[in-house]
């Protein structure tokens, strides 16, 4: 049971109701996460717009970044981000012989380039002292310094969130009622 309660559409200030119906009409649901973090209207906002900015601009492919938040999760032992990523990474192209064997890159599954943010992903989140300077140059052979900073911006935010979500035993978040999608304006079938 989570610790903290989620925040309902009808409780929250207006900018977070136009987040809310957002997610509603894209997603189907609002994450617990978010409902959570809406107790606080100023970090709940610009979570979400730092959020879009990691995951939604760049260069590098959303499926990249998808992988590695998906180690990370794993890495954290974080149900509540493992269960949402890993079916986005699912929809983005990675087959279950790739997500099974994210724990053994060198399997064969992977590109170099791939493999490397896999490794960049697990070193900064179990010992960032322990990135190598040969690590980095071996990094820096595969994606530019934008890149990198795109990399380690989504390695970052889900360590973040896999420790909120983690202290605060949230659980995966579940489709939205009729009732709710039909508030925010999402047409329902009778």
């Amino acid at each position: 049971m989570p610790r903290i309660s989620r925040m309902q559409r009808d409780e929250v200030q207006p900018a977070a109701v136009a987040i809310y119906d957002r997610y509603l009409r894209d997603r189907g649901n609002v994450p617990n996460m978010f409902r959570t973090m809406a107790h606080r209207p100023e970090i709940f906002e610009t979570i979400i717009a730092h959020m879009e900015a990691v995951l939604n601009t760049g260069t590098l492919t959303k499926a990249l970044k998808e992988l590695v938040i998906v180690r990370t999760s794993q890495l954290n032992r974080t149900p509540y981000c493992l269960a949402s990523h890993t079916t986005i990474c699912r929809k983005l192209g990675w087959s279950e012989a790739q997500l099974a064997a994210l724990d053994q890159p060198g399997t064969g599954e992977f590109t170099e380039r791939e493999k490397v943010a896999i490794h960049l992903a697990e070193v900064m989140t179990l010992d960032a002292h322990g990135y190598t300077d040969a690590d980095f140059a071996r990094l820096r052979s595969f994606f530019s310094e934008g890149e990198v900073v795109e990399l380690m911006a989504a390695i970052g935010l889900f360590n973040y969130f896999n420790r909120f979500n983690d202290l605060l035993q949230m659980e995966p978040t579940q489709p939205a009622s009729k009732e709710e999608l039909a508030t925010a304006g999402v047409a329902v079938p009778a």
